[in-house]
């Protein structure tokens, strides 16, 4: 089991004074302030003594998870699940938008393979994480057992430590996986008890006729084990998918290591649910990139108090989103760490 530590709020206030203090009117960077105020409450922990530390930002690494879905064989997608290898292929090969984007801001990108149908042939440039070949087809049996999504958990452990112990101090989170929209919205509408209307949508753009079909069968796998969904492992183990599972656990990886999480669109925003309601402290340590025109992202975002730093009606996945967003987490300490006080420069206060 994980260990996260609530962040102490002993020097909130001394954050906010030196936050005020920089030469601005009072507020006046708007989000970036509350940006700052949170990635220093993570790196300073509560310690009066790390406040004179400037804030960093270590080796920003993006994860990406990839995985097959057995629901994608009964026509709630645009694609076939043949596509998934395709895009991860595109990824190894970095010709992908996250690729195009990781480069441009400074992030090092790893592609973990969680359970595509089949493992790539040359696995060099992907980690081998996988829980099985997809998952079981939910509206017909359990995605999976609970020792796989315990094993995801650890997976997902050991992943984090790993890039925490090389000295990244900030992961992001992104997937690839065809059909996976239907198993963030069976989680979303599980997790939240609403009904699946609420959260369901056009995933990569599918048309009416096939936005009935997945209703649908999200409504059957939620009938199919509404006796079984008595936790949030039970939840992702009949109707989450293996990327979402591992999402989870580096979520909650990361928080017990007291660093910053990106979380990209709906399916990493169905991830942090989860781990936010095993775990209400992790939610300290999350930034929360962007809304997407996924149907249920809005509503996951207020129940997690979420207000995003981006709205560019994206709705690719990848961790797209969240790329795009570590500029703004690179102002947010910049400003901190070097605009002067009005002391510092001698000017006058009138705030």
């Amino acid at each position: 089991m994980f260990v996260i530590e609530p962040i102490s709020p002993k020097v909130d206030d001394d954050i906010q004074h030196k936050i005020n203090q920089k030469t601005k009117p009072l507020g006046a960077l708007g989000q970036l302030e509350s940006l700052a105020l949170q990635i220093a409450r993570v790196q300073h922990s509560g310690n009066q003594h790390l406040l004179s530390t400037p804030l960093q930002i270590k080796k920003p690494t993006m994860l990406v998870f990839a995985a097959d879905h057995g629901i994608a064989a009964f026509g709630v997608s645009i694609a076939p699940s043949e596509v998934t290898i395709q895009m991860v292929q595109n990824f190894v090969q970095g010709g992908a938008a996250i690729n195009v984007f990781c480069r441009q801001v400074g992030f090092e990108l790893e592609i973990i393979d969680c359970g595509i149908l089949q493992p790539l042939t040359d696995q060099a440039k992907v980690i081998d994480q996988r829980l099985g070949a997809g998952t079981n087809a939910m509206h017909l049996t359990a995605a999976m057992s609970l020792e796989k999504v315990a094993l995801g958990f650890e997976l997902a452990r050991q992943l984090v430590s790993r890039h925490v112990d090389a000295g990244c101090n900030i992961i992001a989170l992104g997937e690839m996986g065809i059909g996976n929209t239907s198993a963030a919205t069976a989680v979303m509408s599980a997790m939240l008890n609403i009904n699946v209307e609420q959260c369901v949508g056009r995933g990569t753009g599918i048309d009416d006729a096939t936005l009935v079909i997945k209703t649908k069968l999200i409504n059957q796998a939620l009938d199919l084990h509404q006796h079984e969904l008595v936790s949030p492992e039970a939840i992702l183990a009949h109707v989450g998918g293996f990327e979402i599972v591992q999402m989870t656990g580096a979520i909650l990886a990361a928080a017990e290591q007291k660093i910053l999480v990106l979380i990209d669109g709906f399916i990493a925003t169905a991830a942090a649910l989860v781990a936010v309601t095993l775990f209400p402290q992790a939610r300290d340590y999350l930034v929360f990139a962007h809304e997407s025109q996924e149907q249920g992202h809005k509503l996951l975002l207020k129940q997690l108090q979420a207000t995003p730093l981006l709205s560019l009606g994206l709705r690719l996945g990848e961790g797209t989103g969240a790329a795009l967003a570590l500029p703004l987490i690179h102002a947010a300490v910049n400003f901190y760490n070097q605009m002067a006080s009005f002391d510092d420069a001698g000017v006058n206060n009138v705030v």
